[in-house]
């Protein structure tokens, strides 16, 4: 069938609305025509070649639509149901199998490579060749060909162009803090970066029961919002020493918790270097392949601090996107304070709305 897409043919070039081909359903996969798709940073990094899918290629990888059709072997969901589509796994390996799809060992190339794990693509153009599945999904076009193992059911009543996001910057910020770190009560937690991220982190340290929430950025407005959303504490780090104020806010002690959303070196040390006796730096930012940070290993070697890095929050989709939705019902995770709507055909302008700092998370509806 037709389907309308946004495809990037080139390293850095613009999306560009077209018209492709969609082929067969296969037995594993669900047909969605999707109602809206969130856009992600990750998005901008691959059209950009840091993370090499090949192109060209349909990206977006946080849809939500409506179960038009299914595979012979589907049996989570069925035509007319109302979805999230989110990450791909395989559901065999060993971490998949313990509940680890984010660390899955074939997890690059059922996200990034391009193609099925037969190598076949949905989309053609001219008989050629399209990239898809991002994410098991390629959620920027009015119709995909989704693998089950993406797809999340979720009530019918719900506005499903605002759940978009919840398929990977939402559940990212908000898993980091409630799956990964499991913040407990009366903690203290830093997110460094208030985009979607970041202020999905603070957002689930507020459910958590942290009393200390400390939000750093360099842009005032998205601090503003951090406070509304639940920070104790905002620092702009372009005007204020982080490491002082951190010492001050805490008394000295440091954070027990610091999240990275970055992905820069440099931020990261920071992290580590506020932490208090026992704490933890994580990273949820997406530096490009070979990055590396150097942290003090001398006098930091009595804390006892720990470092690790996180994909997806370290969600089951089909687990914790529902908990995230009940969460926003009782009013306790407004994450809708974070988007911002534009139509398909203004999906550039959206993701240059994203990259200014102006929208912290775009929404783009069909």
């Amino acid at each position: 069938m037709e389907v309308t897409a946004a495809i990037v043919r080139g390293e850095s070039k613009p999306f560009e609305i077209t018209t492709l081909e969609l082929d067969d359903l296969r037995a594993d996969e669900v047909r969605v025509r999707l109602v809206a798709t969130g856009v992600c940073h990750t998005d901008a990094i691959v059209r950009d070649q840091v993370y090499p899918t090949p192109l060209p290629a349909v990206l977006g990888h946080e849809g939500a639509g409506i179960v038009e059709a299914v595979g012979s072997a589907v049996t989570t969901v069925a035509p007319g149901d109302a979805v999230v589509l989110s990450a791909n796994s395989c559901g065999t390996c060993e971490s998949c199998l313990t509940g680890r799809l984010s660390y899955c060992t074939d997890l690059f190339n059922r996200n990034f490579g391009g193609s099925r794990a037969d190598g076949t693509t949905a989309f053609s153009e001219g008989g050629k060749r399209v990239s898809s599945h991002f994410f098991g999904q390629s959620s920027f076009a009015s119709h995909v060909n989704a693998v089950e193992r993406s797809v999340v059911k979720v009530d019918a009543d719900l506005p499903l162009e605002l759940l978009g996001p919840l398929g990977c910057g939402i559940q990212t910020g908000a898993g980091a803090v409630l799956n990964s770190l499991k913040v407990p009560a009366g903690s203290s937690f830093v997110v460094f970066g208030t985009g979607a991220v970041g202020c999905a982190a603070l957002m689930a340290a507020v459910v958590a029961g942290a009393t200390t929430i400390v939000a750093v950025d360099i842009v005032d407005s998205r601090l503003e919002l951090a406070a509304t959303l639940g920070a104790t504490h905002v620092i702009n780090s372009r005007l204020q020493d982080v490491a002082q104020e951190i010492t001050r806010i805490t008394g000295g002690r440091g954070v027990d918790f610091a999240l990275d959303t970055t992905g820069i070196p440099a931020v990261l040390r920071q992290g580590a270097d506020v932490l208090a006796i026992g704490g933890t730096v994580a990273l949820v930012g997406a530096p490009a392949p070979g990055t590396e940070v150097s942290f003090e290993i001398g006098a930091s070697l009595t804390k006892g601090w720990h470092f690790r890095t996180i994909i997806e929050g370290d969600s089951v989709p089909q687990v914790f996107i529902p908990k995230l939705i009940t969460l926003w019902r009782q009013g306790r995770f407004p994450f809708d304070k974070l988007t911002k709507f534009f139509a398909f055909a203004q999906i550039n302008e959206a993701f240059d709305a994203s990259a200014s700092g102006e929208t912290i998370k775009p929404i783009v509806t069909f």
